[in-house]
């Protein structure tokens, strides 16, 4: 059984940084992806960024492009998502999600759709404040 659990949310400042961390156990998949969802009121969930493992390969939405950081320590089976320079825009929950089988001809859109993720964690808070 796959299970996800997220870590690290909390208050920031504007202008501020948080860490987030997701920890994953029960992965079946040598290769996968672990991306970060936030929730955008009335519609889809919003990917944030992603991590194809153990390749490497990164994918951020415009929105946190330069601000976030994701990476992955593969051996504690974890990813982190490197939050800074923290808008009031990014008070969400941010949920982690597993792909299990990543296609070769997924271009980088597809790690940021909720829809292709197999398993969901139970979200953790980030509020941002000025």
């Amino acid at each position: 059984e796959v299970q996800i659990v997220e870590s690290g949310g909390g208050s920031a400042q504007v202008g501020g940084s948080l860490r987030l961390s997701c920890a994953y156990s029960g992965i079946t998949s040598d290769d996968y992806a672990i991306g970060w969802f936030r929730q955008i009121p009335g519609k889809k969930r919003e990917g944030v960024s992603s991590i194809r493992i153990p390749d490497g390969s990164t994918y951020y939405s415009e929105s946190v492009k330069g601000r976030f950081a994701i990476s992955s320590d593969h051996a504690k089976n974890a990813v982190y998502l490197e939050m800074s320079s923290l808008k009031p825009e990014d008070t969400n929950t941010y949920t982690c999600a597993y792909w299990s089988a990543p296609a070769r001809w997924a271009g980088t859109s597809w790690y940021l759709v909720a829809g292709v993720y197999d398993n969901w964690g139970q979200g953790i808070q980030v509020t941002v404040s000025s």
